[in-house]
């Protein structure tokens, strides 16, 4: 059967089973790599893109699910399609967060899809957000730092002091 995805801004028509997986129809037919096999069932995040918005684990989501939305995955993560680099991906890159890399799409996905909803989080928020996607480097103090960084560069508001942030990073 045939379904129409809208994938980092491009419709794309796919002629796959409805039941296989929007993983496999981003890596394996659409040739899109970014999003990683991890477990296969939606516990560690490394399949993780964006369905409207939304971060969601793209290995338990069947193809027929995500037809007529809009899917956004690593690939189409930068705000110009390649050129310049997204504000996580710029502080990925400047405070050597993956050891492996092997989560870290997912990882920035997650990020991603919070600071769009939320520009200013807490520490608490972004370990909340972001306590899903596993990370077996253990590195998620550095994920935190990028988070935080990455707020301060996509327009985030600043404090009264004319500090990025707030007293409580």
């Amino acid at each position: 059967m045939s379904y129409t995805l809208n994938v980092n801004g491009t419709p794309r028509t796919v002629d796959v089973p409805g039941d296989m997986p929007l993983l496999w129809v981003l890596r394996d037919v659409l040739e899109l790599k970014g999003a990683k096999f991890g477990c296969g069932i939606g516990q560690c995040g490394a399949c993780t893109v964006q369905r409207n918005g939304t971060a969601i684990r793209s290995c338990t989501v069947p193809v027929s699910a995500a037809a007529g939305t809009s899917i956004k995955t690593i690939e189409g993560l930068s705000p110009d399609g390649g050129t310049t680099l997204h504000p996580l991906q710029q502080v990925w890159d400047e405070l050597d967060v993956p050891q492996c890399g092997y989560c870290q799409s997912g990882q920035i996905m997650r990020a991603a899809a919070l600071l769009d909803k939320n520009p200013r989080p807490t520490d608490a928020d972004i370990d909340n957000a972001m306590s899903g996607n596993l990370c077996r480097c253990a590195t998620y103090t550095r994920i935190r730092a990028a988070v935080r960084k990455a707020a301060t560069l996509t327009g985030t508001p600043t404090s009264p002091a004319g500090q990025p942030g707030d007293s409580n990073r």
